[in-house]
């Protein structure tokens, strides 16, 4: 079903931005959100990236700023600069296509950048901020910027300041403002951990949840390799060669782990990147510049440090280690096959995978299983294959040991034949069983 922006309450100059902007319908979470945000509710909105999440709190922002009052009325709280830098760039966007007089102002607010600077810049109020929790606070409690003047916030990406231990930060700015600020969060998930958070500061809240089916777009194809002692790098290496991927994406679960797998991937020939949490501010605003201008085929990287970097063209996403929960699969796969386009997601399993693997496809997720032999694709049994075999192997012994006759009188070697009875059922049993699935 169309949506049309022109349904919401949008003055004409918004209007002509989204026109500019090139939308031309509403996504999910923009349809729910807007006429929300604009009466200016407290929201809960659970997505994933790629649903056009940020436009649909940035729209309703926009069109409600006094641009004639010189003060903080928008605040956007995000987990990491890249983050915070996107969304910056998103702002400028709309900043560049406005015809508002006077125009609007909006700065971005991050650590590791000149403080003293960024001071001076601030004197003449902004009317929206983006930025990171620590450096906002800092300059609230030097009082360079005034939270009592802030009509809204949106705090996005929440469910990883929690991941970062960040909530304590956001828990201080908005003890800062008062009560009647109008609170927007935005999540993937909505773990324990923010549920006394949302408590604290959301009057009646919309809890908008995007439809389940947007975690997994139909031009996505999820597939299972197992590892068997292979090396990671090598495996990747042979299903490029079949694949050619034009930017694949490579999870691992620890720094350690992005370092070691990038070095081996290096020395096969390969152009990669590598971004983890221990990058220094320096090396990691350099990885994320080379990013943007396709330097690298190939991104090694952890979830924390990926989460929120918009890599545009990734068409493959390989998970050299899977996660151990269901979110951070979802959310990892959701970087490829994005705006209609095609993605293939692969996964290498281990024994310790398979429970994970049970969970997604209960989920609704559909694997399909290959291995690569000989420079082929090959498709191999299902991972739950052996589980189900050894499993009616057990029933099928289970079932001969309870028709093997048992003896009134013991005599020297019964044991053995009775090993030997049910050894002959057992066969039997298997034969029936056989001769079942045919007739089937």
């Amino acid at each position: 079903m169309k949506r049309y922006f022109q349904a919401y309450q949008l003055t004409d100059h918004m209007l002509d931005i989204i026109e500019e902007l090139n939308f031309k319908h509403a996504t999910e979470i923009q349809h729910r959100v807007i006429p929300q945000a604009l009466r200016g509710k407290n929201i809960i909105g659970q997505s994933q990236t790629g649903t056009g999440k940020t436009h649909s709190y940035l729209i309703p922002m926009f069109d409600q700023i006094k641009s004639d009052e010189q003060q903080v009325q928008k605040l956007v709280i995000a987990p990491t600069r890249e983050l915070a830098m996107q969304i910056y760039e998103e702002v400028k966007k709309m900043i560049s296509l406005s015809t508002t007089e006077p125009e609007w102002r909006a700065k971005l607010v991050v650590g590791g950048t000149d403080k003293q600077r960024m001071q001076q810049k601030l004197q003449t109020p902004p009317h929206l901020i983006v930025g990171t929790p620590g450096r906002i606070l800092d300059f609230i409690d030097e009082e360079v910027i005034n939270p009592s003047s802030v009509e809204t916030v949106v705090i996005d990406e929440a469910d990883l300041l929690i991941d970062l231990g960040l909530m304590e930060e956001v828990d201080q700015i908005l003890y800062r403002m008062h009560e009647n600020v109008q609170t927007m969060v935005f999540s993937a998930t909505i773990p324990k951990g923010l549920q006394p958070f949302l408590k604290k500061y959301l009057s009646n809240p919309e809890h908008i949840e995007v439809d389940g089916q947007a975690l997994s777009p139909e031009k996505l194809e999820h597939r299972l390799i197992p590892l068997r002692h292979r090396k990671q790098a090598d495996l990747i290496v042979e299903a490029s060669k079949l694949i050619h991927p034009y930017i694949a994406l490579v999870f691992v679960n620890k720094k350690e782990e992005a370092d070691r797998l990038a070095g081996e991937l290096l020395d096969r020939g390969l152009e990669v990147g590598v971004i983890h949490g221990g990058l220094k501010p320096r090396e990691r605003k350099r990885v994320l510049k080379e990013l943007k201008t396709l330097r690298f085929q190939y991104i090694v990287a952890t979830d924390l440090a990926a989460r929120g970097i918009d890599i545009p063209g990734v068409s493959h996403v390989f998970n050299a280690e899977l996660p151990t929960d269901m979110d951070t699969y979802i959310h990892r796969v959701g970087r490829t096959a994005r705006a209609g386009l095609e993605g293939t997601a692969i996964s290498f399993y281990q024994e310790e995978d398979l429970k994970l693997i049970e969970d997604l496809e209960e989920k609704g997720i559909q694997f399909t299983n290959y291995d690569i032999k000989k420079g082929a694709w090959v498709e191999v049994k299902k991972w739950n294959e052996r589980k189900k075999r050894e499993k009616k192997e057990s029933e099928i012994e289970t079932e001969a040991w309870k028709r093997v006759r048992r003896r009134k009188q013991v005599k020297p070697g019964y044991k053995k034949k009775m090993k030997n009875e049910k050894e002959k059922i057992k066969k039997n049993l298997k034969r029936e069983q056989y001769r079942k699935g045919k007739r089937k």
